[in-house]
């Protein structure tokens, strides 16, 4: 599926098997070679040979907009969506260079504030990401469910924090699309966009929005603050008793 949704519709064993490694424990190829033909067997994928090559393709395109659960039975989206955090975790790690080729190009505020909220936006990004994944991940058959509604209940109160009080524009048209794969609505992000268009999108909202930005963050340092002092008072009334 991650192969599909990058554009590329054929794939060979030794493709699923070397991107199965980056986020599994190693498996026998003979035992990717069994679920890949008993897809086959299932009309969801059908071969295509080019001399000794054998290529899987799916038998029909992937509806847009199918429910995680009858999506989740079959495919593992794991790699989907890591692939697709890893993406915001290096705009998020060079927003300096982004934020400096922005300013150079269009100018802008303050260089510390725009780093600042492109950073925030890009993390929010990345939370929901890891939400929608373990919201999946919760429909597998072969998941703990007790560990990932707790993972998603946890995420959810940070997604809150960081969210509430922000523009249903800004949640909407790039929170929710940049964070969710294209299977379930989200935006296909396309290997020559992650340079120029997601960042320049979000600068521009990081511009666009710092008031909102600006009221969103210190709302959430309130709640942090308070939320360390109840903590503390807590812990200072165990010592006591």
């Amino acid at each position: 599926m991650k192969f599909y949704l990058e554009g590329k519709k054929k794939i060979t064993t030794g493709e699923v098997e070397e991107e199965y490694k980056r986020y599994f424990k190693e498996i026998a190829r003979s035992t990717i070679s069994t679920y890949l033909n008993m897809l086959k067997k299932e009309s969801t994928l059908y071969k295509e040979r080019d001399g000794r090559v054998v290529y899987y393709i799916f038998y029909e395109n992937p509806p847009i907009g199918i429910k995680p659960f009858w999506f989740t039975r079959i495919f593992c989206i794991v790699p989907a969506y890591f692939h697709r955090a890893m993406i915001f975790s290096k705009l998020y790690i060079n927003a300096q260079r982004y934020v400096q080729q922005y300013i150079s190009i269009y100018g802008s505020l303050d260089e510390e504030i725009l780093i600042r909220n492109f950073k925030f936006i890009t993390g929010l990004i990345l939370l929901k990401i890891f939400k929608n994944r373990s919201s999946k991940c919760l429909l597998c058959q072969f998941s703990k469910r007790e560990v990932y509604n707790k993972l998603v209940e946890l995420i959810g109160v940070a997604v809150k924090d960081r969210s509430d009080v922000l523009p249903e524009d800004l949640l909407e048209s790039v929170i929710k699309n940049f964070s969710e794969i294209p299977m379930f609505d989200g935006v296909n992000i396309k290997s020559e966009d992650i340079e120029s268009k997601i960042p320049k999108e979000i600068l521009r909202c990081a511009e666009a929005y710092k008031k909102d930005l600006d009221f969103q963050i210190m709302v959430s340092i309130r709640r942090k603050d308070l939320r360390l002092k109840q903590k503390l008072v807590l812990e200072e009334q165990d010592i006591d008793s």
